[in-house]
Order: C-alpha cells, then structure tokens, then sequence
C-alpha cells in the first residue's frame, strides 16, 4: 500500500530482513526530522509513544526500528501493533532483498547473519525469513532493496515520508573575502574578482552588498548578469545530481577581495536563481561581512 503524506502523530515501524537496509531507512528518516529509535523491543513502543505525547509537538513523528537481534521479540510485534492503532496513524514498513542480494551485503561487511548460529550466512536468511513471514504479510509498505545501493535507498524514502514540498538538499551560498582566506567547509567556489571593486568608489566605500547602490553598481557591471545566469544554469544539474545521491547539504562560496561589496550581491542574486530548483533550499550566509 503506497503511503500518503504523514501528518503530526504518525508512527512508523520498521523493520524486514538483516541487511535490507534497515539503518539506512532509519538515517534518511532523522535527516527529515522524524524521532528515531533503533532496536525497541515490542514491549516498549507504547511507553515510548505516552513519552512522546507529554512532550507534546515537541515530537510528531516517532520511527522505531526492530529486529532480529532482539531474537523473542517478533512473537510479541503483532499484539503491540494492535494496542498502538488508538490516536495515531501506525504504519508497518518492511525491507525485503533477495537471498543472493543478502549474501553478498553480508560478506561485503564480513558480518555473520544474527541467525545463522553454526550454520551458514544463508542458512541464516532462510531462518530469519520464516520468522518474519507473518510480519512481511502483516506490513503496510514493503520494499524491495534488491536493485537499490544506499542513497537511492535514502531517496526511496525521502520520496516515501517526507513532508510534501520538503527539500531533499540545502545548498549555503556563502559570500567571503579572499583576503581572509577560503572557508574550509566549500564544495564549489566562484570568484567575483572580474567585476571591478565598489572599493574604489569613494561614495560605495563605507556601504556593503546589503545597500541598494552597491547592487546597482556591482549588476551594472559587465559579465556580472551573465556570470549569475551561466553559474545558475551550471548548478543546476549539480544540485540535482546531491538530490539523487543524497547530499543533503553543500556550501557554495563566493568570494572578492574582502568580502563585503560584490560576493555579498552576487550571492543574493544567485540565491534567487537557485530557489527556483525543485528540492532545494537555498541559504545566504556572509562570513566576512562585518570585517574591517
């Protein structure tokens, strides 16, 4: 059953077979603001759920993760469900994967299968999975990982339990002053040096990028337009591209040689432009701004 979007109270348990992806499920999860909780035994998600409800919005979305390596505790999952469905929407999630699929995540990370005792690490699927065959019939959202590596995995769930219109990836657009050096945290940098300086006006001077004149002048400029709409257009698949792997941040700074007249224009406009990509959210920050 394909889920609709969730609103303030839902809970979702997770859970499906070792190896399915069931930690990159519950990272994804917090990285959209969900409270997450990993290993719960069944016996505790009402406790958990009463402690959620006296902290009132403090905590909408509770996700628990449950698994085999509480060994007893799928004997157990059923009747709890059962006594949570009252006041909340709760969803069951399962991840399933190929037998050959499991083999390989488990030998890639060199871990034994939680059930395969003396046996084998197949021996161990094929006990996990008759264990959980009521629980993957009892599920509200299965899904198959099989084909899926861990961001397209991430972004399955994205599209799955975020917030309708929710950005997938907040880009920082970061003005400084070259002088200062480069901030240490960027994965792109652009370089407003081929505009002429604000500097040297002498009526710019003691004004920043913030003040209308400075726009004007530094926009006036040639190159300056054309600069912003090649850089935006040329961001534009980079951006999309962390969507579909998952990024979910990156910094974009623009520098000049203080860092107080052209990048923080450049900046702005250039925020403008990117705000228009489905998924992002674009934020300014100006490190040099309040410098000498």
């Amino acid at each position: 059953m394909e889920p609709g979007r969730d609103e303030p109270g839902d809970v979702l348990i997770v859970t499906g077979m070792s190896g399915a992806g069931r930690s990159t499920v519950a990272n994804a999860l917090e990285d959209l603001d969900w409270y997450v909780v990993d290993n719960l035994p069944p016996q505790m998600l009402r406790p958990l759920l009463e402690l959620a409800e006296l902290a009132g919005g403090a905590v909408p979305r509770v996700a628990v993760v449950v698994d085999v390596r509480g060994r007893t505790l799928f004997s157990d999952l059923p009747e709890a469900l059962r006594s949570l469905q009252a006041g909340r929407q709760v969803r069951l999630v399962f991840l399933d994967a190929s037998d050959a699929v499991l083999v390989r995540r488990f030998e890639a990370v060199r871990r034994p299968h939680p059930l395969q005792g003396e046996g084998t690490i197949l021996d161990g699927i094929r006990r996990e999975r008759d264990r959980l065959a009521p629980v993957r019939e009892a599920a509200d959202i299965v899904i198959d990982t099989s084909m899926f590596n861990v961001h397209q995995l991430s972004l399955r769930a994205v599209q799955l339990f975020g917030e309708e219109g929710a950005a997938r990836h907040t880009v920082t657009l970061m003005s400084f002053g070259f002088k200062y050096g480069l901030p240490p945290d960027v994965d792109l940098v652009a370089d407003m040096r081929f505009l002429p300086n604000p500097f040297w006006n002498e009526e710019l001077r003691p004004l920043t990028g913030e003040d209308p004149a400075v726009r004007a002048n530094v926009l006036g400029q040639e190159g300056a337009t054309e600069f912003l709409e090649a850089y935006a257009a040329a961001l534009r698949p980079v951006l999309e591209g962390y969507q579909r792997e998952n990024k979910r941040h990156s910094v974009v700074a623009i520098g000049c040689t203080g860092g107080k007249h052209r990048s923080v224009v450049m900046s702005r406009e250039l925020a403008e432009r990117l705000e228009e990509i489905p998924g992002v959210a674009v934020r300014v920050a100006h490190r040099d701004l309040g410098r000498e």
